[in-house]
């Protein structure tokens, strides 16, 4: 009866607006109270979930992220991709989605990036005659890139949660990434030729190595931390810390957009994001923990076993579970409440831990780019001006993309797990 109470409580809560995160914990506060337990395993689960040196890596990158982004570094990358692919049928397009995977080497979130790149592309789009759906909508697209390339905070978290090398995930997600954004501008392609997209006159060599040298900055952070952490200099976590003390110098001696006034303001917002991250994962134990005492975990595993033991079987109800709870969850919720519970299903039919994680942190990515709760198409919607229903109709041609590298994803181990392979 408690544990009806216990997801009853859970889903109501999140009807009524309430977040996730006090959601988690209202609910987990409800059953401890029912079941007449001490609430003193509250705060010790809540501290046992955040106490992780890898997740100390979250407010790194998130700090780093907005000091880059005040610090007028992510305006170069936008320059350089215009430079490079404008030119092309539809470039501004083409120019959207590279924007997109450069950024995800910044910011780590799909929400960061259609902020960053949307407030500078829909508009610039708009203005050179594009569709402000086909704008909103390739924007909201390309940013799940910079949730799945490192140094992704939900592949953090994922690490996190199932004991699996973050830096590992970081390199699993760098086919995927690229698969997706040379995908979309495929399609991007397609629709513009189709339907007729301008573009802008072809850029000078001269004028294409100054965007190159304005983002070439950006560029070097994004081989710094990779190059770092495949090469075993230094891990996630102090990667995070050599990104900051990169994007300060950067910021405030190369580009001089960034002002030592500024910092204080970045670091309160950082914190506050970060903050928000952390409770949910410490609420997020507390409910996870009790999932465990009531098995919850091994009859969900039993009842999927139990339809199939084929590989594909479970890789297909897995997906299509992933799939449903990402168009109503938050990413980071869902995969602190099912990671545990799904990965021994996962291993029980032979599915490499590297493939499982990546696979279902892009499944719950795309869940941002669906309605009813996908945030980026409120955020590209927001600068655009236009409703969910036009950006929606839009995204559609898009998710052929999307869930077609998902199934690549799903059908070929080696897609996520050749490169983590050859790191040392």
């Amino acid at each position: 009866m408690e544990v009806i109470i216990l997801f009853v409580s859970f889903l109501l809560l999140i009807g009524i607006g309430v977040p996730v995160a006090f959601s988690l914990g209202i609910s987990s506060v409800l059953y401890l109270l029912l079941t007449g337990q001490n609430l003193t395993v509250l705060p010790q689960f809540m501290y046992s979930g955040m106490d992780s040196f890898v997740l100390m890596s979250i407010p790194g990158f998130v700090l780093a992220g907005n000091l880059m982004s005040k610090g007028g570094i992510t305006r170069g990358i936008v320059k350089a991709s215009n430079a490079f692919l404008g030119h092309i049928r539809g470039g501004l397009g083409l120019a959207n989605v590279g924007s997109s995977m450069l950024m995800a080497g910044v910011t780590g979130t799909a929400v960061a990036d259609v902020a960053s790149t949307g407030a500078a592309m829909i508009p610039a789009m708009e203005k050179e005659g594009y569709d402000t759906d086909y704008a909103c909508a390739i924007t909201a697209a390309s940013s799940v890139i910079g949730a799945i390339k490192p140094p992704s905070v939900p592949l953090i978290v994922a690490g996190t949660v199932t004991a699996v090398s973050v830096g590992r995930l970081f390199i699993a997600g760098i086919l995927p990434g690229f698969a997706i954004g040379f995908g979309l501008m495929g399609m991007a392609y397609y629709l513009s030729v189709k339907r007729q997209y301008p573009k802008l006159d072809k850029s000078t060599w001269s004028q294409r190595f100054s965007a190159l040298r304005e983002s070439i900055w950006a560029l070097l952070m994004i081989v710094l931390i990779l190059g770092g952490i495949i090469g075993g200099v230094f891990t996630p976590t102090e990667a995070s810390m050599v990104a900051v003390f990169y994007a300060i110098i950067v910021g405030l001696f190369i580009y001089k957009s960034l002002k030592l006034r500024d910092i204080p303001a970045i670091i309160a917002s950082s914190v506050t994001t970060s903050a928000s991250i952390l409770l949910l994962v410490g609420f997020a134990r507390v409910f996870a923990h009790i999932l465990t005492v009531e098995q919850i975990p091994q009859m969900l595993a039993n009842g999927i076993l139990g339809i199939s033991t084929n590989r594909l079987v479970i890789l297909l109800i897995i997906n299509l579970l992933f799939i449903f709870v990402g168009s109503f969850m938050e990413t980071l919720s869902a995969i602190m409440i099912l990671f545990p519970v799904l990965l021994p299903v996962a291993r029980y039919v032979g599915i490499p831990d590297i493939q499982f994680v990546t696979m279902a942190t892009i499944n719950l990515v795309l869940g941002l780019t669906t309605p009813p709760v996908g945030v980026c198409l409120f955020v590209a919607s927001g600068i655009g001006k236009i409703s969910l229903a036009r950006i929606t109709r839009a995204i559609l041609p898009f998710y052929i993309v999307l869930f077609g590298v998902l199934l690549l994803v799903m059908l070929i181990p080696g897609f996520t797990t050749w490169l983590p392979g050859l790191m040392p």
